[in-house]
This record gives C-alpha cells, structure tokens and sequence, in this order.
C-alpha cells in the first residue's frame, strides 16, 4: 500500500501539501493540485479514513439502525432508498446496522456505529422505549434522530407517522361505504406501529357506535402466509364480515388469496384494505386499496434535521406526518349503503 509520502516525492511537493489537498484546507494552486491528483492515480494511494477522520473531528458517514424484522418488504427498501439517495445528495454516506432480535442489540448497534465516529445516527427501533431513546441523545454529542416513535423529552428528534390516524381513516371509510361488520389483522404486536393501527380502527368502531368484536380481530405477523393465515381464522369463526382492514399489504394479499381459495369474490363479497402502498399494489386483481406513510418527506426531513443538528440550526417541533389512503378497486360497497 503506497503512502502520503510516496505521493509527495512523486509530484515533487512536501507531505503537508498533498495533506492540504486532500483535505481541501489551505491554498493550494492548480498546477500543483494537478499533480498530486496524478500521483494519487500512479501510485493507487488510498487515503487513511480513520486518520482522516482523527484530524477532522468529521466522518461524513451518518449511521442507520433498523432491525432486522423490516428487512423484507417494500417499506424497509423505501427508507433504506430514501435515506441513502438524500444523504448522497448532502455528500455524505450512509451506514446500516442491524438491530437484530432486542432493545440491547439495538444498543449496542448504535453505540457501534457511534464508536465509528458516525458524524450522526438514525435509529428507526422496534424494542427500545421512548425513555431509553431520550436517554441514548442525552448521553452522546452527535445528533441523534428517531424514526417512527415519539419521544417525551427530546421531541424535536423524532419523526414520526399518525398511524392511528391512518387506521382510523381507512376503518372510516369501509363504514361510510355501507360496511359495518369490519375484521382487523394486525401486525406482531410487540410493534408500536401495529397497536397503534389496532387502536385507529377500535377508535373508528367506537366513532361510528359499532360494538367492537374481538373475534373479528385476527393477529398476523406482517408476512403474506400470516394474511392468510389470519384470513383462515376469521372464515373459521363464523364471524359475519363484510370488510377487512389488514395493517400491511403483505397481509392483505395473503388474505385475499385465502378468500379466493374460498370461493369468497373481493370486493364482491369482502372488501379488503392494506397499509404500506406496496409497488405491486395497482397492478394486482383487483387493485389493492392502501394507506401510504410519506416515507420520503419523512426521511428528507429526518436527514434535514441531523444537518441542521450538525450545522448548529434551529430544530422545529412539527414531527408528525400524515398518511393518506388510496381507493382501489378492493373495496366495493357494503350491505349497509345508503
């Protein structure tokens, strides 16, 4: 591996000076800058990023935490994208870690990526609570922003997502369009997200004065064969149902395919709605009614912060996003239009 100094006797310059080009500091005229620049390529020098980083107290890399539950699915791909694509376009790196499988590996995944000298770290956790996130931004000088949870004390350092809105609103909408027996499928319910799609569409049965039925309620685990699953369980109950509220596309399609094994005609006989607008959501048959997160303005305005955070500006309080619900062909009206 050739060195700094190598370079240095190749272009005929000091040490200090290819320093100063490579870090940008300092006057360095173009001619020179020109030669360095071909000995860097004849001598295949690679900068040393740790001493890099040493010297400038600034890695330009920002770290991102998220457990390994997310990883299959479009809505994992898109904040991944997302996240990547605004930090590139701020000329900065992104680093993943896993969270893997508790609140302590979740930790330990941010304090990794804080020993790396991460000039700053997002975390979208599953396991750890608001207390402990408050806790991590108090104990640690580079900015810290939270994905998908509130927080009580650091408040401008999280964004996050109405889900109970959301759910509410699609709930709300199956009973404006004449359905009034909704089942519901959940997510695993060690996820915030999935309680609080849980409680939007028990708030929307309360709004609406229809008695909530927990036989109606069917636990899925976000995949596709949990959907189906969940589906199975329902037309096993005996349960009348003219609608279903899945709390992931993935589970909608899985319970779509269980209604059409059962001869069930979607919306024909069941109307069903996913969250999560999945690319594949237009194009199936029928079409699949969805609520979208705005994951992309959530993650511009998560990479905005951590370099607002960084630059020393002003942090806003408006932390929460809006969903909004996309009508398809998946929902029909129900016995109980006007």
């Amino acid at each position: 591996m050739s060195t700094m100094l190598e370079v240095a006797k190749k272009a005929g310059v000091s040490k200090a000076t290819v320093s100063r080009v490579l870090s940008g500091k300092g006057y360095v005229g173009e001619a020179t800058k020109d030669l360095v620049y071909q000995a860097i390529k004849e001598t295949g020098y690679r900068p040393n990023l740790l001493a890099r980083h040493l010297a400038t107290n600034t890695s330009q890399c920002i770290g991102l935490v998220v457990t390994n539950t997310l990883y299959n699915g479009s809505y994992f791909s898109e904040i991944l994208s997302q996240a990547a694509k605004k930090l590139e376009d701020n000329g900065r790196q992104l680093i993943l870690m896993d969270g893997k499988h508790s609140a302590d590996e979740e930790r330990e995944a941010i304090e990794f990526l804080l020993d790396l000298q991460c000039d700053a770290v997002i975390i979208y956790p599953r396991f750890l609570t608001p207390d402990a996130m408050d806790e991590i931004i108090d104990l640690h000088r580079q900015p810290i922003m939270v994905v998908n949870r509130k927080l009580r004390k650091h408040q401008s350092h999280c964004i996050c997502c109405d889900h109970k809105g959301a759910s509410f609103k699609a709930t709300m909408y199956l009973i404006e369009q004449g359905h009034r027996e909704i089942a519901f499928i959940t997510g695993s319910l060690d996820s915030p997200t999935a309680i609080e799609r849980l409680s939007g569409y028990k708030a929307a049965l309360k709004e609406a004065s229809i008695p909530q039925q927990d036989s109606l309620i069917a636990q899925g685990k976000w995949t596709p064969a949990s959907g189906f699953a969940a589906a199975e369980s329902l037309l096993a109950s005996q349960m009348t149902f003219s609608a279903v509220v899945a709390s992931n596309d993935d589970m909608a399609v899985g319970a779509i395919k269980k209604f059409s094994e059962s001869g069930i005609a979607v919306p024909g006989q069941i109307s069903v709605i996913g969250f999560d607008d999945i690319p594949t959501a237009p194009f199936l048959s029928p079409s699949l009614a969805s609520v979208k997160d705005p994951v992309s303005d959530m993650m511009g305005e998560v990479i905005n912060r951590l370099i607002s955070m960084l630059d020393g500006g002003y942090l806003s309080r408006d932390n929460v996003f809006t969903s909004e619900l996309l009508v398809r062909d998946s929902v029909g009206d129900g016995p109980h239009i006007r």
